[in-house]
């Protein structure tokens, strides 16, 4: 399959009835990232997708949403931004995407590996500090 260079974004959706015809919906990041306008009008094409077998070790995630920039056990260097409600150090990365650093204080720049992962912020553990 040929994909143009026009191409915008991508992204599964369900096609559904309404009173007077179809609707396809749009999420909400690919118009926060700028890909899309509310209003503008834009050339739609539908691929059939195929049915992917999810393990019964795996959740199945809707394919709409987005996936978290982190994994458990990656190494990443962040930058402490602010603190949150609980005292913990609050880094972003990719998106907006919160890491929660325990013991960490604003304006720091430390070496953290990610100890859990969950759809809205991650949790890392600080292994080298000042960086």
């Amino acid at each position: 399959m040929e994909i143009s260079d026009k191409l915008l974004c991508l992204f599964s959706a369900e096609v559904e009835r309404s009173e007077d015809g179809y609707v396809i919906e749009v999420p909400q990041r690919e118009l926060d990232t700028g890909s899309v306008e509310a209003g503008d009008t834009y050339r739609v094409a539908l691929i059939e997708s195929e049915r992917e077998e999810v393990s019964e070790d795996e959740p199945e995630t809707p394919s709409s949403e987005p996936q978290p920039p982190v994994e458990a056990g990656e190494i990443r260097y962040v930058e402490i931004e602010d603190i949150g409600k609980q005292g913990d150090g609050i880094a972003r990365v990719e998106r907006g995407y919160v890491i929660i650093v325990p013991g960490a204080e604003i304006g720091e720049r430390v070496k953290v590996e990610i100890t859990e992962v969950k759809s809205n912020f991650a949790v890392g553990e600080i292994i080298e500090e000042d960086i």
